[in-house]
């Protein structure tokens, strides 16, 4: 499979990192080509066609989107390129239906968390060669309870979590959840880093305990602060242990 990719992603490490992934992924020639916000990644794209991909020479045939950037978000140009000749996979480190179903939403064909270890992210990319859609195994999980939680009927599905088109095409959207306090939505890795911060651990050292990059660390500490509404550790370490969180 020949394979024009463009990995847009803000940060080098993690850039690097995928583009790794994606040599070792697939074998025949490729070319690689990164972009670290939506402008370069839409200049990129213009020179392939345009968000259509018409009148343009070789076209991406992957595109790996982060989803939070220094110029938006990238479900923007997911929709952008709703009909771009892409296969097109989010990269990110949101696991929430926040993030999945809006993604999926706007035309995702895949949805892949860079946390998950090297091995892992090239058996999923590998998948695209057979036709499968490359989905981190903890997304894979999530989406299956999505549907099993579907009621049993042959009826047109009324589950509030899901849209029915026109031509009966059924399409998902997140399920509404009550809404909860900010400083209650960490996940269970975010709050697995915040203890060790809350200890005096350093970014690298929180990387080689939980065995994980430590630009992905990094990744965590920031939505922790802005989960949080603080500035410095040492503020997420007073307010977690006040909300009882660590």
């Amino acid at each position: 499979m020949a394979v024009k990719v463009l990995i847009l992603e803000d940060n080098p490490v993690a850039r690097s990192f995928l583009a790794r992934v994606v040599r070792e992924s697939f074998s025949d020639a490729q070319q690689v080509v990164e972009a670290a916000d939506l402008e370069t990644a839409r200049r990129h794209i213009a020179l392939t066609g345009g968000a259509q991909g018409l009148h343009g020479t070789d076209p991406f045939k992957l595109m790996l989107v982060d989803l939070e950037l220094p110029d938006g978000n990238g479900m923007e140009l997911l929709a952008e390129l709703v009909h771009y000749p892409a296969i097109k996979i989010v990269t990110t480190l949101y696991s929430d239906d926040d993030h999945l179903y809006p993604a999926l939403q706007c035309g995702a064909d895949g949805y892949l968390l860079k946390e998950d270890r090297f091995e892992v992210l090239v058996e999923e990319l590998q998948k695209i060669v057979r036709g499968q859609p490359p989905l981190s195994p903890a997304i894979a999980r999530r989406l299956l309870a999505h549907f099993r939680r579907l009621p049993g009927s042959e009826g047109p599905i009324t589950d509030p979590g899901f849209l029915t088109t026109t031509g009966g095409t059924v399409i998902s959207r997140p399920v509404p959840l009550d809404p909860v306090p900010e400083t209650e939505r960490l996940t269970p890795r975010e709050s697995e880093v915040l203890t060790y911060l809350s200890k005096g651990f350093t970014i690298k050292e929180i990387a080689s305990l939980m065995g994980i990059k430590w630009f992905t660390v990094n990744d965590h500490i920031k939505s922790i602060y802005k989960k949080l509404n603080v500035s410095s550790r040492a503020e997420a370490a007073v307010l977690a242990s006040k909300q009882g969180l660590v």
